[in-house]
């Protein structure tokens, strides 16, 4: 079986599938994305430790 030049891989010539205020759209929304769930994650963790330094009460 031949294969034909240019069908597979990375030889071929790149097209466009999206524009570029559609493509920075959505790096910009992961960004904040990204940002809140390391928000989330620091809050969190220092809730926890606050919780944990009260101790329990009798």
């Amino acid at each position: 079986m031949i294969r034909a030049s240019g069908t597979a891989g990375f030889q071929g010539r790149p097209d466009t599938v999206a524009s570029s205020r559609l493509t920075n759209a959505v790096a910009a929304s992961l960004a904040v994305a990204a940002l809140s769930l390391c928000l989330i994650v620091t809050l969190t963790v220092l809730s926890t430790k606050a919780t944990m330094a009260m101790g329990l009460p009798v």
